[in-house]
């Protein structure tokens, strides 16, 4: 967008009222750093707001999208801006950025923390580890807090802790008439059950408070490594083996491509691989026992698993996910038949980058034990959770890329009900988005919307549709 566009959108008037307002700041097109600020982790989105509002409060949250309403501008709202899907940017509308956005206050006594939505995974387990505790959170430590929690929150604690979402006692929303409530068990109930796992549909959410567990600081995770001809009896001895694994054990199996790390030996680099990652949850010592199985599954060329620090389980694979390279995610929840494994198995030949994988996340544990009408995260029955992930480095042929991840996920999701993780959703779909919620709670979730943003301003996102739409 040039800035006459800009300008031509909403005039320097406009938007000097709007700074006027703020504690923050206001980025438009032509400002020094307005390249920086537009950007997004995944490189596939390449867009240009009109204007991006550097929230320093909920007050600027709330000045925001009134501006937002009354200038009739499509509204992104950013957090950590992974952005797999593109929500957190838009073309010609306003960026309500909450980045700056990093408090948290933790409470030892209650282990609870309140945690503003700026903050990244990293930047609230550095909090919340100070006092030996933790909330399930994502698996690369740069992935901001309140997308990742809105859409469910699949992590190393899941089995143990349940979703982050399980975890989330109440969250501050600035609404799409300007209001501020606070929703919890009591006050907005059906906002609240709303906000776990219904996305960012309802509201700006510029705080979340969370449950805490005693976690860490050291744990007991890593990962261990077989090489391609073993995959098969890896992949299907751990199915064989999750049923019987303890809460304080949650793993996952990702086929991929050996990076050139040096403690791989030479020559797997390039080559495809099946890794198993793992975190017991626990007193290290006895996870020993816990994973020893794992261990048993071939004969590994890399075994990094072992005493380490919470946090270093959380960044451990940061240096693979670096910001900037075109990302697709997709998912499926899946039972894991010899069926279902061997289409898994199939397509990781195929993959078309070495950045390309597929990962099996065992569920079960908390995560199975929380009714199913608690949240609006309803697949508690689902066996396992297969993420499909085109990645490369730039944009050559992604395309293709992408066509290969849509038309894996279809193959796999045969052997599951079609329902897709929201936080992998690469598409803003209606369809998947439909198919991934019971009847009975995608209609809950349509009163809710109803009630809270019925013109559906907030829309960037997996969309629930409010009854009058059009």
């Amino acid at each position: 967008m040039s800035i006459d566009t800009a300008k031509g959108i909403l005039g320097d008037a406009t938007i000097a009222e709007l700074e006027a307002g703020l504690r923050g700041t206001v980025v438009r097109p032509g400002d020094a750093d307005y390249d920086r600020a537009r950007a997004v982790w995944n490189g596939s989105h390449d867009k240009h707001p009109a204007l991006i509002v550097r929230c320093a409060g909920t007050a600027d949250v709330i000045r925001a999208v009134e501006f937002a309403r009354s200038q009739d501008l499509l509204v992104a709202v950013r957090g950590g801006s992974h952005s797999i899907a593109g929500f957190s940017t838009c073309d010609d509308g306003i960026v309500i950025d909450l980045s700056a956005m990093k408090g948290a206050v933790v409470d030892p006594v209650r282990r609870r923390v309140v945690a503003q939505t700026g903050m990244t995974w990293g930047d609230l387990d550095h909090e919340t580890q100070a006092f030996g505790l933790a909330v399930t959170g994502g698996l690369v430590s740069t992935t901001g807090i309140s997308g990742f929690t809105l859409g469910g929150g699949v992590g190393w604690l899941l089995r143990r802790h349940g979703l982050a979402s399980d975890n989330l006692t109440a969250a501050e929303v600035v609404t799409a008439d300007g209001r501020v409530v606070r929703a919890d068990a009591r006050e907005h109930p059906e906002l609240f059950w709303a906000l776990r796992g219904g996305g960012g549909n309802f509201g700006v959410v510029t705080s979340l408070e969370y449950q805490l567990h005693p976690v860490g600081p050291q744990i007991l995770g890593g990962l261990i490594v077989y090489p391609l001809e073993q995959a098969r009896q890896v992949v299907t001895g751990w199915r064989d083996l999750i049923g019987g694994m303890p809460d304080e054990l949650t793993t996952l199996v990702n086929l991929t491509t050996a990076p050139p790390l040096p403690f791989l030996p030479e020559e797997v680099h390039g080559t495809r691989v099946a890794v198993v990652l793992g975190m017991y949850a626990g007193d290290p010592a006895a996870g020993e026992a816990a994973v020893a199985p794992l261990r048993a599954l071939g004969t590994p060329v890399a075994d990094l698993m072992g005493p380490m620090p919470y946090t270093g389980m959380q960044a451990m694979i940061d240096p693979l996910w670096a910001a900037g390279a075109q990302n697709y995610f997709t998912s499926a929840f899946i039972e894991p038949s010899d069926a279902a494994l061997d289409a898994v198995l199939r397509r990781h030949l195929t993959t078309p980058t070495p950045n390309s994988e597929l990962h099996l996340h065992q569920l079960g544990g908390a995560f199975a034990r929380m009714p199913a009408d608690a949240t609006a995260f309803s697949q508690r029955d689902a066996g396992v959770l297969c993420n499909v992930i085109a990645r490369s480095p730039d944009a050559t042929d992604f395309d293709s890329h992408i066509a290969w991840a849509r038309s894996t996920r279809e193959e796999i999701a045969r052997h599951g009900r079609g329902a897709m993780y929201v936080n992998f959703t690469g598409d803003a779909a209606e369809d998947k988005v439909r198919a991934s919620y019971p009847d009975a709670v995608h209609r809950r979730l349509v009163a809710v919307k109803d009630t809270y943003d019925p013109a559906n301003v907030f829309r960037l996102n997996q969309n629930i549709r409010p009854s009058k739409a059009s």
